[in-house]
């Protein structure tokens, strides 16, 4: 018989902190229509969440989440500008894209930047160091302590990270004869 698993009583926590999360954003966003709008997330959050394991402090652990949601809002903000900017210097002078196109490619500069988060550390850095600052694998082998080879398969990595996330995972190959 599986054992019973416990369940957040998402009312109780609602009823007990709804106010309080709200008054506490307002303060963090200086805006009660964002305040509103991330309490809400919160709540749609946990509810989503497979999370069962008892609340010690509700408080804390709605701040938590609020919190989180509030970073995520500012990173896909800062991806959305770093985009609009992008795609400015590409396009001179061309026709703005729409809020469907922003949305999509937001999105999926989110889904990179989480991929590449993943990688190891010397990994993460040297697929940066190489696709984004330009420096070639003799100097990124310097930087981070590592032979040639080693940085070419962790720009490798990263490589295949972003391709998983921009064109699905790669289909098998058959090998080369």
């Amino acid at each position: 018989m599986p054992a019973a698993t416990a369940t957040i009583d998402v009312g109780a926590l609602y009823a007990l902190h709804g106010d309080w999360l709200k008054a506490w954003l307002r303060r963090h966003t200086r805006c009660a229509h964002r305040a509103s709008d991330l309490t809400h997330d919160t709540f749609c959050r946990i509810l989503e969440g497979a999370d069962t394991a008892p609340i010690r402090d509700g408080r804390n652990y709605l701040a938590t989440i609020a919190r989180r949601l509030v970073i995520d809002e500012a990173r896909r903000a800062k991806v959305e500008a770093a985009f609009l900017d992008a795609y400015h210097a590409l396009m001179d002078g061309a026709a703005e894209p729409g809020p469907d196109r922003i949305a999509e490619a937001v999105s999926e500069l989110l889904a990179i930047t989480r991929a590449l988060d993943e990688l190891p550390d010397k990994a993460r850095r040297a697929y940066l160091l190489s696709r984004i600052e330009g420096w070639n694998h003799a100097d990124i082998a310097e930087e981070l302590s590592v032979s040639k080879s080693m940085v070419k398969q962790y720009v490798a990595k990263g490589y295949a990270r972003c391709y998983a996330v921009t064109y699905g995972a790669p289909r098998d190959r058959a090998p080369a004869g």
